[in-house]
């Protein structure tokens, strides 16, 4: 019999922290990543974080000493456990010796090399941001099939060595080509940048644009609807929820137009007391697309919940997300 069984998306309200189980009981723990459809299949992927408080110097709850992990599930509400498909070391000359970050993970499928490629924002041993080699990277992995264990193919930085990367995301085009969106930081100046991928997404080529718009902007989550490239922010607030904004684009490249806060009804400004983490379809549907963020819990890690709402779409070509305690598909 499965235990805690999830039948809606349960959020609560907007100070709660909802708890999502999987088949078997366990708490859902999958910061910051993203989703990708196989065969039938949703993979829910993230960072498993520690049952931690926040603290510097590798001993805070946002460190890991696990890796990345995977879920399954064939409707978006039984979860099965899939394992760590991007794990630590133990080896205190790895990269990834814990504890680490492999932040904000993103999975995206290359049809010409029929490999899965997977990036994050790197920070390694004692897993601190910072503005030295190894704080600020820009990491990649890849990996025969979405749910095996990924080969960790080391870190750079796209455009320059000058650029620190903090949040980041990967975005595939309906034309197969992939990018790589970043918070740039060069000293004081911070801004999204979106870099083009090789064609077998394990580099970067000198194609990149720096959106001026999207100024001290992180966070980014795009999707692409009816002729327009949407991408949701968050402000640098660090764990703390801050005010969403949205940008869109006829061209991924620009220019890119700021059209506000998406979040109705949001009297605290605060993103509904959560942060942008990914957007995807959902299959089968004709128009549904949701927008996933997560509700950081500073005093426990592993306790974030998540917080998934459908995107409306209106049609002068702007959208925005209204705040459900619950909802089903």
């Amino acid at each position: 019999m499965r235990k805690n069984r999830m039948d809606v998306f349960k959020h609560g309200e907007l100070d709660e922290f909802v708890p999502w189980h999987d088949e078997e009981g366990e708490i859902i723990n999958a910061s910051d990543g993203g989703m990708i459809y196989v065969d039938g299949v949703y993979h829910w992927y993230g960072l498993a974080l520690r049952p931690l408080p926040f603290a510097g110097d590798g001993k805070g709850g946002q460190t890991t000493t696990t890796g990345v992990v995977m879920y399954a599930s064939k409707d978006l509400y039984h979860w099965r456990y899939e394992g760590v498909i991007l794990p630590c070391s133990a080896d205190p000359a790895s990269d990834l010796y814990a504890p680490m970050r492999f932040e904000r993970p993103k999975i995206i499928y290359n049809e010409k090399t029929e490999k899965y490629v997977l990036w994050c924002h790197f920070v390694k041993y004692p897993g601190d941001h910072g503005f030295t080699e190894g704080t600020a990277e820009a990491g990649v992995a890849v990996c025969d099939t979405v749910n095996g264990r990924y080969e960790w193919l080391g870190y750079t930085r796209p455009i320059d060595d000058k650029g620190l990367v903090r949040d980041c995301t990967v975005y595939k085009d309906r034309d197969g080509s992939a990018y790589f969106i970043y918070d740039r930081q060069v000293g004081e100046d911070r801004c999204q940048h979106i870099v083009k991928l090789s064609e077998d997404y394990l580099s970067f080529t000198s194609q990149y644009r720096r959106l001026d718009k999207a100024f001290w902007r992180e966070a980014a989550a795009l999707v692409y609807r009816d002729g327009y490239y949407y991408m949701i922010t968050s402000g640098l607030t660090s764990w703390a929820a801050n005010q969403a904004k949205y940008f869109r684009a006829k061209e991924l490249f620009g220019p890119w137009e700021d059209m506000g806060d998406p979040c109705v009804g949001d009297d605290t400004h605060t993103t509904f007391h959560s942060q942008s983490t990914y957007i995807f379809k959902v299959e089968g549907k004709e128009d549904l697309y949701i927008h996933m963020a997560e509700r950081h819990n500073t005093d426990n890690f592993e306790r974030c919940s998540y917080i998934w709402l459908p995107i409306d779409f209106h049609e002068d070509h702007t959208m925005s997300l209204t705040y459900r305690k619950e909802w089903k598909i």
